[in-house]
């Protein structure tokens, strides 16, 4: 079904276009919104996404994921704009100094003792340090790999699993703090 959709925009029918947009702009604009934290920014990327996808959708390969391969210009875009708006790296030292990590059995204890509606962890991954909150997004959310998030952030996999690891530690305590 996409298929033929993506034919007919390689061929230029902006029918096809807009019927593309119809079907993915909403999930990825929350894609988006999740990286940028603000409406304004993230349909402006949303819409910056889309127009580079359209102009490069001759690259696209027939056998892959349409979605996945818009969510990567999607989440690629959106970090394009927050390197531009915080005009600095997207990791900062405090995030990128590594410390060993607690014993995982206590960790695992510790989220299994926290039951916490939506709206208030999505409200504490938004308060986390802007790195955390980019791995917490496309590994949690987004669902990518560690190897995907260390390729788009410029990271090591081991980097990401660490900023995985502190970022949920921190998590945990900004929920606890809430009760």
């Amino acid at each position: 079904m996409h298929q033929q959709l993506i034919n007919r925009c390689r061929q230029g029918d902006t029918s096809a276009l807009e019927e593309i947009y119809r079907l993915y702009s909403k999930a990825m604009y929350n894609t988006s919104l999740r990286i940028l934290g603000t409406t304004a920014d993230a349909e402006d990327a949303t819409q910056e996404a889309f127009i580079k996808a359209f102009q490069k959708i001759e690259t696209f390969v027939e056998n892959s994921s349409f979605g996945a391969w818009l969510k990567r210009i999607v989440i690629n875009t959106s970090l394009d704009m927050l390197r531009k708006r915080n005009r600095g790296p997207l990791l900062s030292e405090e995030v990128l100094s590594f410390q060993a990590a607690d014993d995982p059995r206590e960790e695992v204890e510790r989220e299994a003792e926290i039951a916490l509606n939506y709206d208030k962890v999505i409200k504490a991954i938004s308060s986390l340090p802007e790195g955390y909150k980019l791995v917490v997004n496309l590994y949690l959310v987004e669902g990518l790999d560690h190897k995907e998030v260390g390729e788009i952030l410029g990271i090591s996999e081991s980097t990401s699993r660490s900023q995985l690891a502190r970022a949920k530690k921190r998590l945990l305590e900004i929920l606890q703090k809430g009760h």
